[in-house]
């Protein structure tokens, strides 16, 4: 089911519902990138060791493995982006969906278009971390963060973030004091432009705390979130 496009970006799409996955592998195909397909979840895990693919589009229900355990799988040896599409709004899924790697969530039915633009933000943003730093590290109470190695440490011991939780902490974490709207955070961290999403961010900051204690980032009741004293 591979059908390359050459110097396009590899994506894998985990998916066992042949009209979205077609649908989805023909969009991303006619927009450059390199896609192959696996229809469970073992296939998947197989797929994804093979290909060392730049980004994993994931199905949380999956014959064989489920798509959780399928993102614990594929996250043991390389952190792979992981886009996890979900056919229940569930918020304890999308929890534990991040809790186990995942990037970000989108619900079916979904956009094309947005599926797309998901994908490029995902991969703009993994693709900074390549980029040279100046090695700055911010302490957040018991939580030190070190941008240039992507490392984060509670109480001294190492913590895996994905690079969406790394880039939320960072961002709030350089601004301690300021207090960030969803809508804003959408667009510095996600690169969502049109305010869309913002259960995303609350499903990010869930994750974040559950990583790394309830009180690493501070809400504000009615407008968003920062970490440290607010005025």
């Amino acid at each position: 089911m591979r059908d390359v496009t050459p110097g396009g970006p590899v994506i894998l799409v985990i998916e066992d519902e042949p009209s979205i996955a077609d649908a989805v592998a023909a969009r991303l195909r006619s927009e450059g990138f390199d896609v192959d397909v696996a229809t469970d979840g073992p296939s998947g895990v197989e797929r994804c060791n093979e290909l060392q693919p730049a980004l994993v589009i994931l199905d949380l229900m999956l014959p064989g493995l489920d798509g959780l355990e399928v993102c614990k799988q594929i996250q043991r040896d390389r952190s792979v982006p992981v886009l996890m599409l979900t056919a229940r709004d569930d918020e304890a899924d999308v929890l534990i969906g991040l809790a186990v790697g995942a990037d970000d969530y989108m619900t079916k039915p979904f956009s094309p278009r947005e599926l797309v633009a998901r994908v490029r933000t995902i991969l703009r943003r993994v693709g900074r971390t390549g980029e040279p730093t100046t090695g700055d590290t911010v302490t957040v109470g018991n939580v030190d963060l070190d941008r240039a190695a992507r490392r984060v440490q509670c109480n001294g011991v190492d913590v895996h973030l994905t690079s969406t939780e790394f880039d939320l902490l960072w961002f709030l974490a350089e601004r301690s004091g300021a207090v960030f709207p969803r809508e804003q955070l959408l667009a510095e961290v996600w690169g969502y432009r049109d305010g869309s999403g913002a259960r995303t961010v609350d499903s990010h900051v869930r994750a974040v705390r559950r990583k790394l204690g309830a009180d690493v980032i501070r809400t504000v009741h009615g407008f968003g979130y920062g970490i440290g004293p607010g005025d």
